[in-house]
C-alpha cells in the first residue's frame, strides 16, 4: 500500500510540472495559435481628426488566441515607437473581445503624452507605431501568447473633418405654399434633425392642404439620384414608411383638413407620426391663466395665428399642448416665449412680460420650427 500511495503522490507532481492550473481548476496545456492582428492593414496610415474628439480613429481586430479548453481569454493591446522593439511600450486597452476602438482623443494622448502613460511623441510630424496583442488565462495572466506586432502611421496633421448632420427632405405639393415648384426634389425643403446623433429622427412644421401630397428624400437632387424615396406602403396611411420609388404620397390632411401640421419622422424604424396644431396663449396675463390655453385662429394663406383679446397686467408664453400632447405626453414640448432666438422647441424659454391693455397678437412658425411674434 506504501508504494502505491508514493507512487500517486509521484504522478501528481509530474502532471503539476507539464501543466497549468485556470482559475477554476481546469488543466489547461497551451499548444495552439497565438492571435494575429487582421485590422488595420499592416503599413496603413490613420489620420486624426481634432474636429471629433469622440468618435472612432483606429479600429483594432486581431483572430483569437486559441487553447485546449473553451475558457474566457483576457487581451492585453500595447503600442510601441517603430523599431524599438517594445522596448518602452504603452499600454492602450484590455478587453476580453477580439476588437478595440480607440477615438481621436484618446490615441492622441498615447502617442503624445510622457510616460508611462504616452509615448511622448511630437505631433508636428507622423508617427511610426507598433501595436501587439498579448493573450492569457485567469486573473494572473497564465498562459501569455503574444501576437506578431503590427505596424502603422499616424497623422496629426490631417485636414480637420466637421461632422456631417444627417439630413431628410420634404418634397410634395406642399412646396408650393413656400414659393418653390411643388414636386421638385432638387428644391426639397430641409427637415430639422432632431436625433441624439445615433438616432435619424426629424420634424417639420408644415402647411398642407386637404389634398395635399408629399414624400420624403434624402437629398435635393433629381429623382434618379435618390437613395431614400420615402412614402407609404400602397397608399395606406397608417404612420409606416418604405423606401421605393413605387412608394405612395403621405397625404396627413385628409381626415383634420388644411392647416399647419406638425410631422416626425424616424428613419431607422421607417415611421411618421403627423398632427394638426392648435396654438394658444396662456400665462396669468390671459383668459385662462396658467391652467388653459386661450386658442388663436389660424389664417391658411399667411401661415399665421392671431389673436385679439383683453389681457392683465403679468405674463404669457405661445404654446400649442395638443402637439405636445400626442407627440411626447407633454403639453409643454412646444411652446414659444421669451428667447432669441424665438423656436417652438425650447420648453425653458422664459415669459413675455404684459401690462394690461387690448392686443392683437400674431404668431408665424416656420417650417424648421423657428418663430416670429407680433403685437408685444
Amino acid at each position: 500500500m506504501k508504494k502505491i500511495f508514493n507512487l500517486s503522490i509521484f504522478t501528481l507532481l509530474f502532471l503539476s510540472v507539464m501543466s497549468c492550473s485556470t482559475d477554476d481548476n481546469k488543466i489547461v496545456v497551451n499548444t495552439s495559435n497565438n492571435p494575429v492582428l487582421i485590422a488595420p492593414e499592416s503599413g496603413s496610415t490613420v489620420t486624426l481628426n481634432a474636429g471629433a474628439p469622440e468618435s472612432t480613429a483606429l479600429t483594432l481586430v486581431w483572430d483569437h488566441a486559441a487553447y485546449t479548453v473553451d475558457t474566457e481569454i483576457n487581451y492585453t493591446v500595447e503600442m510601441a515607437v517603430a523599431g524599438t522593439d517594445f522596448a518602452a511600450p504603452v499600454e492602450i486597452g484590455t478587453t476580453t473581445s477580439r476588437i478595440l476602438l480607440l477615438n481621436n482623443s484618446v490615441l492622441r494622448d498615447r502617442l503624445t503624452d510622457e510616460a508611462p502613460d504616452g509615448l511622448g511623441l511630437s505631433d508636428e510630424e507622423d508617427a511610426n507605431v507598433e501595436v501587439r496583442v498579448t493573450a492569457s488565462l485567469g486573473d494572473n495572466a497564465d498562459l501569455p501568447m503574444v501576437s506578431e506586432p503590427l505596424a502603422f502611421t499616424v497623422n496629426f496633421g490631417g485636414e480637420v473633418v466637421e461632422p456631417v448632420e444627417p439630413a431628410l427632405f420634404l418634397v410634395g405639393q406642399v412646396q408650393s405654399y413656400y414659393g418653390l415648384n411643388a414636386w421638385t426634389p432638387t428644391t426639397a425643403i430641409p427637415m430639422r434633425y432632431i436625433g441624439d446623433g445615433e438616432t435619424l429622427v426629424f420634424e417639420a412644421y408644415v402647411k398642407v392642404g386637404a389634398g395635399d401630397g408629399f414624400k420624403f428624400v434624402g437629398a435635393q437632387a433629381d429623382w434618379g439620384d435618390q437613395t431614400l424615396n420615402l412614402g407609404t406602403i400602397g397608399g395606406v396611411q397608417d404612420g409606416n414608411l418604405e423606401n421605393s420609388g413605387g412608394s405612395g404620397d403621405i397625404k396627413v390632411a385628409e381626415t383634420d383638413g388644411a392647416g399647419q401640421y406638425y410631422v416626425w419622422v424616424d428613419l431607422d424604424n421607417l415611421e411618421y407620426k403627423y398632427v394638426k396644431m392648435q396654438w394658444g396663449i396662456i400665462g396669468d396675463a390671459t383668459p385662462g391663466a396658467w391652467s388653459d390655453e386661450t386658442p388663436m385662429t389660424y389664417d391658411f394663406a399667411s401661415n399665421t395665428w392671431s389673436i385679439t383679446t383683453a389681457l392683465s397686467q403679468g405674463e404669457l408664453k405661445f404654446r400649442s399642448a395638443n402637439t405636445g400632447q400626442f407627440i411626447a405626453n407633454d403639453p409643454w414640448k412646444f411652446n414659444v416665449g421669451n428667447s432669441d432666438p424665438l423656436v417652438t422647441y425650447n420648453p425653458a424659454s422664459g415669459n413675455f412680460p404684459i401690462t394690461a391693455g387690448s392686443y392683437t397678437l400674431g404668431l408665424t412658425v416656420n417650417f424648421d420650427g423657428t418663430a416670429a411674434v407680433t403685437g408685444l
